[in-house]
């Protein structure tokens, strides 16, 4: 069993779409294009995860989106960090259609410039609130970040982390050593589980499997394969590979890997971190 812990749908209008060099994933994305990737690649099931829309409305699409669709079988929704009834706003998001399949939160934190965000007592509160609903916290992130991201981490014990894309690490740049270290604090919180997910784009076009190689390798041995899980990030790896090639490039990387370790980053790490239900 595969479990794409980490993907996207949107339509062309999103704001961040316009942005010069995204021409070729400026335009709809749709369950009808995920499903004959997801049986390609023998994909099981998916988690849908919030697109930058930042609103609310996106949720509901979403979560009504996975109720009629089986093979979605989780969707991590937006809410502001700051907002100061977000314990309301979680709440109002169990009454709407699908709400059972609401697995998570995630707001947009790599483009906060206030380096204390995340320490901030609303913030805190908030990162408190989403754990007491039984939802985790999807961190999505630069690498100058983690460092407030371990310190909120161990703030907030009884929230769940999950750290995307192992933080963006600046791949193209040879930024090995300095995510490393970075990272290593944050990878010593036990309740803080990390995907391997978005690494291609970090590398950029004409990325090779020996780019992604040593993060993966690095990540697999500072979180070790139980808080691991893996995902496509598509549709944005379209930008540098196609959904098949994600996979196989992330394949290529967790060869050494035991069955059970293996079978833990493709499924098991995202099934139990967000309490998946699905079939074998």
């Amino acid at each position: 069993m595969i479990i794409d812990a980490h993907h996207h749908l949107w339509t062309a209008d999103y704001p961040w779409l316009a942005a010069p060099g995204l021409e070729s994933i400026r335009r709809d994305y749709t369950v009808a294009d995920l499903v004959p990737r997801l049986d390609e690649a023998g994909v099981t099931a998916t988690l849908l995860v919030e697109a930058g829309r930042c609103d609310a409305a996106e949720t509901a699409e979403f979560l009504a989106l996975a109720a009629a669709t089986a093979r979605i079988a989780g969707v991590v929704g937006w809410a502001s960090l700051t907002d100061p009834a977000i314990a309301a706003t979680l709440a109002g998001y169990r009454d709407l259609p699908g709400a059972t399949k609401l697995v998570g939160i995630r707001d947009q934190v790599q483009g906060v410039v206030d380096p204390g965000h995340l320490a901030r007592p609303d913030v805190r509160a908030a990162l408190v609130a989403i754990g007491a609903a039984g939802l985790t916290v999807d961190l999505v992130v630069h690498v100058g970040q983690l460092p407030a991201c371990a310190e909120a981490a161990r703030a907030t014990p009884g929230t769940t982390f999950v750290l995307d894309h192992l933080g963006k690490p600046r791949i193209a740049a040879t930024g090995l050593a300095e995510w490393r270290t970075a990272v290593r604090d944050l990878a010593g919180c036990d309740n803080v589980v990390a995907k391997l997910s978005g690494l291609l784009t970090e590398a950029g076009p004409g990325w090779r499997v020996a780019d992604i190689r040593p993060y993966v390798d690095t990540a697999l041995e500072l979180f070790g394969p139980h808080r691991l899980m893996a995902g496509s990030d598509w549709p944005v790896c379209d930008l540098v590979a196609s959904y098949a090639e994600a996979w196989a490039a992330l394949d290529a990387c967790l060869g050494e890997l035991s069955p059970d370790e293996r079978t833990a980053v493709l499924a098991g790490t995202a099934i139990r971190t967000y309490a998946l239900e699905v079939g074998s």
